[in-house]
């Protein structure tokens, strides 16, 4: 043994002498949510900064579901802090026996501290962690909560620092006696928030449009008051999720016009389905329980899914639509163009799943699965043209299957990307860990070519594609599947296709489309994310796909060299280079005209390079663009283009 490990081997058993009682930290009230903020609300990022107006809304929201509140107002004030007011009963005031102090303060100052932890406090309660207001206040340099009661005029109100008292409880006014409800307005800490501690007015929109869907009759506002013109919106669905299926479904041809409700309780779990076809090949299921978007599904999805797929195939077999000798329709057929809508309130939801997004509970699928049953198939007797129209569009979905795994297993027999008329050659990198490989998508043979040479063998694979590919929005999958430059991708990603799509199987933990910076690179751009979107969305939902940024310019002085990315940055650079010599400049059309060096110094090295993860923050919004994008109709793409206009620069014609 050498010197320096047996020096590092008494370093060792001296520090385990040392772990004694007094290194055992103990840390007082709220101080752990400040030290390990990311263990209350998932990260200290634009998500978690969004996090605590959810957790504070969601107090409103447990009212509401107790049938106390039926309006809900968010304000965005103008140093960026957030107003939060519900009509609900108002949180307690009176002294909480086991704190000694008013049930508010409780609230508000310790852990876990509620009524959503037993006693009769709330039957359902939505948020998924139940520490919201403590949370919130811990992380906040200032919050203030003002509490009326019904049938007490006084007006209570307390104000916090960084989670601590700072004026206790205290009347500061009168109102009529039949005001009552909570008013919470809090100031995230900028000690905690340093990647950003401003608010997305579209992200605030989204959830809280989500929110009115999903509770039918309680009306939401959100107002932001940071622009010159203040703006406003109000949301309220006396329809509810019915109304969420037609705003999916907004701008798509539907096989019938009125969505199907189902509303039904049972052993305390109350459930809620809304669904409607459309003309579309794939499909858009939405599942919530307790207002949680529940993105990997769970048991309420499995019990939905299996009750459509059951009753479908019952009503068939009983009308003749389907002989004997006919095999069933799977679940896939049967859910193909179908636009739906699962909502389950549990009044003990288990949540499990790598997000924890991912429903257990086992009599979840037993009442999700009876009640949408019973209802479902007494539409389908009470409406045989409709019936018929489902039926139909799954028989041909099912004939597009059989055709879709005649295409997959002549895929599966090839070796690697050995397929014949292969447009690009896939240069694979030499490392088989995952978590360092890259797949660069590049448009073009000559830019492909310059990537092949510029690149890093060991983590970086290159396939080049040529041309525009198949836009998958109106296609079926053996169509797809039929498509030579998809299904070298599917291929070379090793994940399998569709339903079977398996993202642990991924060879690459980096996608990245690498395009020229036109209007036609953009359109390649929009075609492969409606691919990945429609059959690679784990990709997505991993955080595994990226857009490369190349540059625009190179100017060259003497033996400086910099790469510039817009014509302002241009015109920024050159005012400030001394006159001689004179700069050359040259102005990159594509990623063609770029050689193996610059391509690697520009776009591909790691050091360098500069690329944007593609994320779907909000799925639906996504889903409506690509649709309006991609999809059949004229009218809404031309008014989104119209209205966007002004933010498009620099296009090549």
């Amino acid at each position: 043994m050498t010197e320096e490990e047996k020096e590092a081997v008494e370093a060792k058993e001296k520090r385990a002498n040392e772990y004694d009682a007094s290194q055992i930290q103990v840390l007082e009230g709220l101080e752990a949510v400040r030290k390990r903020p990311g263990m209350y609300i998932g990260s200290t990022s634009s998500q978690g900064l969004h996090h605590l107006v959810w957790e504070i809304i969601d107090n409103g929201i447990d009212e509401a579901l107790a049938g106390f509140c039926n309006e809900i107002n968010v304000v965005v004030e103008k140093d960026n802090s957030i107003t939060v007011t519900d009509n609900g009963r108002g949180i307690p005031i009176d002294i909480q026996k086991k704190t000694g102090r008013p049930a508010v303060e409780t609230v508000y100052t310790i852990l876990h501290a509620g009524g959503k932890f037993g006693g009769g406090g709330y039957k359902v309660s939505g948020g998924l962690h139940g520490v919201g207001a403590s949370v919130v206040n811990a992380l906040s340099s200032e919050l203030e909560v003002q509490v009326t009661r019904a049938g007490d005029p006084e007006i209570h109100a307390m104000d916090f620092a960084l989670g601590k008292v700072r004026t206790p409880l205290h009347v500061i006014g009168e109102t009529s006696e039949h005001t009552h409800g909570t008013k919470v307005h809090f100031k995230p800490d900028t000690d905690i928030f340093t990647e950003t501690h401003v608010y997305d007015i579209k992200v605030l929109t989204t959830r809280i449009r989500e929110l009115a869907f999903l509770n039918k009759g309680l009306k939401l506002t959100i107002a932001d008051q940071r622009p010159e013109k203040p703006t406003f919106e109000e949301f309220h669905y006396a329809g509810g999720i019915k109304h969420y299926v037609e705003f999916l479904n907004k701008g798509k041809d539907v096989i019938f016009p009125e969505p199907v409700y189902v509303e039904g309780e049972m052993n305390g779990i109350t459930v809620e389905v809304s669904l409607q076809y459309t003309d579309d090949f794939h499909s858009n299921l939405l599942t919530f329980t307790n207002n949680i978007h529940t993105y990997e599904g769970g048991t309420h999805e499995a019990g939905f899914k299996t009750a459509l797929t059951r009753v479908v195939n019952d009503y068939a077999r009983k009308q003749g639509i389907l002989k004997d000798n006919d095999d069933n329709l799977s679940g896939e057929d049967v859910r193909e163009g179908l636009t739906a809508v699962v909502s389950v309130k549990h009044p003990d939801p288990q949540f499990e799943g790598q997000t924890k997004t991912k429903l257990g509970n086992s009599d979840a699928r037993t009442a999700t699965d009876k009640l949408f049953s019973e209802t479902f198939t007494q539409f389908m007797f009470e409406n045989p043209g409709v019936a018929k129209k489902i039926v139909d569009k799954g028989s041909l979905a099912a004939k597009a299957r059989v055709a879709a795994k005649r295409a997959r297993e002549v895929t599966r027999k090839k070796n690697g990307l050995e397929i014949s008329n292969l447009p690009g050659k896939l240069a694979d990198n030499t490392s088989k860990d995952p978590e360092i490989s890259e797949l660069f998508i590049v448009e073009g043979d000559s830019a492909g070519g310059s990537a092949k040479q510029g690149r890093s063998r060991l983590t970086q694979a290159i396939l080049p594609i040529r041309g525009k590919i198949l836009n998958v929005e109106k296609a079926t999958l053996d169509r797809i599947l039929a498509n030579e430059e998809i299904r070298s991708l599917f291929t070379a990603l090793g994940t399998g296709f569709g339903e079977e799509f398996d993202v642990s199987k991924a060879k690459y933990h980096k996608l990245i489309i690498m395009t020229d910076a036109d209007v036609d690179g953009a359109h390649i751009r929009t075609l492969l994310l409606t691919l990945f979107y429609r059959f690679m969305k784990p990709m997505i939902d991993a955080g595994y796909v990226y857009i490369a940024q190349p540059p625009l310019y190179q100017v060259r002085q003497g033996k400086m060299i910099q790469y510039i990315d817009s014509d302002e940055e241009l015109q920024e650079v050159l005012s400030q280079l001394p006159p001689s010599p004179k700069p050359a400049i040259q102005r990159y059309k594509g990623l063609g005209e770029m050689d193996a060096e610059q391509l690697w110094d520009t776009t591909m090295n790691p050091d360098n390079r500069r690329m944007m993860r593609v994320a779907l923050s909000d799925a639906e919004e996504a889903n409506e663009v690509f649709e309006m994008l991609m999809g059949d109709h004229v009218a809404p793409r031309r008014q989104f283009i119209e209205d966007n206009a002004t933010y498009v620069e620099n296009l090549d014609a």
